[in-house]
């Protein structure tokens, strides 16, 4: 089954720029996300960690 999809995707022209799009996306996606890990104050993520058991304290 993969050979044919193989052979269909291959016959559109312009194809190939799309795997580049969807790697650059995600390559920007997990800097960023990681780059806000590490800048994130630390009283804000120990603030936001404790939101899941706030909640069941109330309870």
């Amino acid at each position: 089954m993969f050979k044919f999809i193989k052979d269909h995707v291959a016959t559109i022209d312009g194809i190939q720029i799309y795997p580049i799009i969807s790697l650059s996306i995600f390559f920007v996606f997990f800097v960023a996300l990681f780059w806000w890990v590490f800048t994130a104050k630390k009283e804000y993520i120990k603030k936001v960690s404790q939101f899941p058991l706030d909640n069941q304290e109330n309870n």
